[in-house]
């Protein structure tokens, strides 16, 4: 799945900017500084939007697209900024099996936004992931800390509810 960058403006504030300026000074000198330095970045703002892989590249003296290709080969990083309510459908083997597609189109179909990308006003995020643990309980989704088992697509509208 292609990771998507966000679709909301970026608002980095000046504390973060120092806090990354100060994280690549860091590793300024060290080989192999690209990862651990989006680590420290995504740790700061949430997530890595080109804006903060930019300010990597250029002070740690190596292609943006070499920032670029690490941020989006490893699933740990996000191009998109989190809602206050991020959302996680569950599509590992036996979520799947058990319709965590049909709950996640659902969502997509809800929100109007595809995984990956967050609403408009800042409210909902939506992400699938590949497992949670969670077997006994597919399909799940999670919204923050809350876990939701044994789902049906008709529940979905009434869970968005209890946060809107």
């Amino acid at each position: 799945m292609r990771k998507s960058i966000s679709n909301l403006p970026f608002k980095g504030t000046a504390e973060q900017e120092q806090k990354l300026k100060q994280v690549i000074e860091a590793h300024k000198d060290q080989r192999g500084a690209v990862m651990p330095v989006l680590q420290e970045a995504q740790a700061i703002y949430g997530y890595l939007p080109i804006e903060v892989q930019s300010m990597i590249a250029e002070g740690l003296n190596v292609p943006i697209e070499e920032v670029y290709g690490v941020s989006t080969f490893y699933s740990q990083f996000s191009l998109s900024a989190k809602g206050e309510y991020n959302i996680s459908v569950c599509l590992g083997t036996a979520c799947y099996v058990k319709g965590s597609g049909d709950i996640l189109n659902k969502l997509t179909e809800l929100l109007h936004i595809n995984p990956e990308e967050t609403t408009e006003d800042g409210k909902f995020s939506l992400t699938a992931c590949r497992c949670i643990g969670a077997c006994g309980l597919a399909p799940v989704l999670t919204v923050n800390d809350d876990v939701y088992g044994r789902l049906t697509v008709d529940d979905v509208e009434d869970i968005l509810k209890k946060y809107q």
